[in-house]
């Protein structure tokens, strides 16, 4: 019987051990009263008296909640839904600071948004979801502080208006990206204008050197060859001058001129004196020779 009794009392007091797991706090209590929190490790509890009132987790939670109708400050109604970021910072007052918490946040979350939003414009709720996630999570973390919970972050997730605004919206939209096409067109055949302009401009000024150099060759080369010509006739000259010729060969040379004139088409011919002179020698001579016969 007594060891029957011994082992009901080890039984008992093994029953008071208590391991936590790691990013767990355990809340207990002592006769109905908050006592403790127990850590990640091992810990013990009074069995009978104590009794793990609850288990609370430490890691941050994600929570989605519905979308929530709201009105902006030119009244129009439109579906946002938001994702929460919290942490449990302190177990007991989670524990014994609000009951469901969750809904409590969902709640909070719900009617902060509709205060927001309440402010601004359809056209400032569409393009300012930063000032609206750093407002509302500054208003749920200082809310929600009482409750051992800490916000970290706030994020709109969809921002949903009424049907007939998404059309108007997707038809601005359209209309302003057929405008931004329209003036990029614009652009490129500009661009696309001016370089064909310049293009020719080019071209046409490396035609008009291209032409500018070839009758500068062309130049060129009639002067070089004035030159030459102008050097030979110089060099026979001087061939002339060194052979010595005398009186005589400089008639015979201008007599031989003289005929290849004539055979030419003029219709007059002016002779030189001199071959005048020579001329009527060779005719007395001519007449000479036929009275002598």
């Amino acid at each position: 019987m007594g060891w029957i009794i011994l082992i009901i009392i080890i039984v008992i007091a093994a029953s008071g051990i208590k391991i936590v797991s790691q990013s767990k706090a355990c809340v207990v209590e002592r006769l109905g009263a908050y006592d403790r929190t127990l850590q990640t490790g091992l810990n013990y509890k009074v069995p009978i008296i104590d009794r793990v009132a609850a288990v609370v987790s430490l890691k941050e939670t994600v929570k989605d909640f519905a979308p929530q109708p709201v009105i902006t400050k030119d009244n129009v109604t439109m579906q946002i839904d938001t994702v929460v970021y919290y942490q449990i910072t302190d177990p007991k007052l989670y524990t014994y600071g609000v009951d469901n918490p969750i809904s409590a946040i969902e709640n909070l979350t719900a009617t902060t948004l509709r205060n927001i939003i309440g402010e601004l414009e359809l056209d400032e709720t569409l393009t300012s979801r930063d000032i609206i996630n750093s407002k509302m999570r500054s208003i749920l973390d200082e809310a929600t502080d009482p409750w051992g919970i800490k916000v970290n972050r706030v994020e709109v997730k969809n921002i949903l208006p009424p049907r007939d605004i998404q059309d108007a919206m997707e038809k601005q939209m359209r209309a302003e990206r057929e405008r931004r096409e329209a003036i990029l067109k614009a652009e490129g055949e500009k661009k696309a204008a001016i370089l064909i302009a310049e293009g020719e401009k080019e071209s046409a000024i490396l035609k008009a050197e291209a032409k500018k150099e070839s009758q500068i060759k062309e130049a060129e080369g009639e002067a070089e060859a004035i030159v030459k010509i102008q050097e030979a006739t110089a060099q026979g000259l001087k061939l002339l001058k060194d052979a010595k010729i005398d009186e005589a060969v400089l008639k015979l040379k201008s007599y031989e001129a003289l005929v290849d004139v004539a055979n030419g088409q003029s219709t007059k011919i002016i002779i030189p004196s001199e071959l005048q002179n020579l001329a009527t020698i060779g005719s007395t001579i001519q007449e000479t020779i036929k009275s002598t016969k």
